[in-house]
């Protein structure tokens, strides 16, 4: 392990603490937004890569995260009887990827399972970015925005309209996805705490993954990129190759994201592939710090985390609109990284400038 993961360590103990903490004061239902912010903190961190390191902004986030959990959802529980003869349906039989067994009517049904749904939808996530990625990423600034903005709109508008995602009512009654023998990703009462270690040690693998691309050739590659793009095709950097490679990992961190999300809620709705999911998305990559890993999955966890205990009420949206705001103006660097100095120095000089301009 190189040395700067070392930083991962204590971060184990916190997670132990806070478990052994809330087992003791009979709090344990905290675990379960505890559990939820983990898995949309790995699509934060993902997008903090793409954000901070290749330079490159997505308000379509949420759409990757709906593509992973409505596709894993549609596949585990609408049944493909209907297409058993079908060439696709076959091969999927013969690989064992099918379940057959009867629906609450008692009904024969077919289903794919969840390791192979999984797959299909990160993979599906995956090459979506791919083929997006290939002509908008020529985009810069507002213009690169407005398009990701669009493919979202785009995800957004399917899954309400299709009838085969649920439409407004979103897909409920998803199965529990067995990881190993004994160990699965679902909402059960009894499997609390099992699911909130799964959910953070998912989290850290991601952390130590993106850590190490960060500290690679490639990292360094991304880096120049943000840097300057000019500079990094004038020293030999194939800037088109490295940021779609990086839009794509973004997207399969938060396919995978909506994916396991899924399976422990069992169910998910269309509020899930909504616009102001995707700000929210960007709003805490920048209070966390744009090139800042470390920011964004705390600051990924804090808010969701304060955000699904019903802190903000019905203002929900409004408090990260208005979180966003506040960072590009007085934090555009990230909250970790504010110096209350500098700050109020800011402020003053604004404040200066407005007096001065009056007289």
């Amino acid at each position: 392990m190189k040395w700067s993961n070392l930083a991962l360590l204590p971060l184990f103990a916190v997670i132990g603490l806070v478990q052994v903490v809330c087992s003791a004061t009979d709090s344990l239902f905290y675990l379960t937004q505890l559990t939820m912010s983990a898995y949309y903190s790995l699509l934060i961190i993902g997008l903090c890569v793409l954000m901070g390191y290749a330079g490159q902004i997505s308000m379509g986030h949420a759409g990757f995260f709906a593509i992973g959990g409505y596709l894993a959802a549609a596949l585990t529980t609408r049944s493909l009887v209907a297409f058993q003869d079908t060439l696709l349906v076959r091969l999927l039989d013969a690989a064992g990827c099918l379940i057959a067994g009867q629906d609450i009517y008692g009904e024969a049904q077919l289903v794919v399972t969840p390791w192979a749904a999984c797959a299909i939808a990160v993979l599906t996530a995956a090459a979506v970015a791919f083929l997006l990625g290939i002509p908008v990423l020529k985009l810069k600034g507002h213009y690169l925005a407005m398009a990701t903005l669009g493919f979202g709109i785009i995800i957004y508008r399917i899954v309400l309209a299709s009838s085969y995602f649920g439409e407004a009512d979103g897909i409920s009654g998803v199965p529990g996805f067995t990881l190993l023998p004994g160990l699965s990703v679902s909402g059960e009462f009894s499997s609390r705490v099992e699911n909130y270690y799964i959910a953070w040690g998912v989290l850290l693998l991601g952390m130590l993954l993106l850590r190490n691309l960060i500290d690679s050739r490639a990292g360094r590659a991304l880096r120049a990129i943000h840097g300057s793009i000019e500079a990094a095709d004038a020293v030999g950097v194939d800037t088109a190759r490295f940021k779609l490679y990086t839009f794509v990992l973004s997207a399969v961190f938060a396919a995978l994201a909506g994916v396991l999300l899924t399976h422990y809620n069992g169910g998910i709705g269309p509020s899930e592939a909504g616009i102001m999911k995707s700000v929210r998305y960007v709003a805490i990559v920048a209070v966390g710090g744009m090139a800042n890993i470390w920011g964004a999955m705390i600051m990924g966890v804090v808010l969701n985390f304060l955000s699904l205990r019903g802190l903000f009420g019905s203002y929900d949206d409004a408090v990260f609109g208005l979180i966003l705001i506040l960072i590009m103006l007085f934090a555009p660097g990230g909250i970790l990284n504010l110096r209350l100095g500098a700050l109020w120095n800011r402020v003053g000089s604004k404040a200066k400038g407005r007096k001065e301009g009056a007289s």
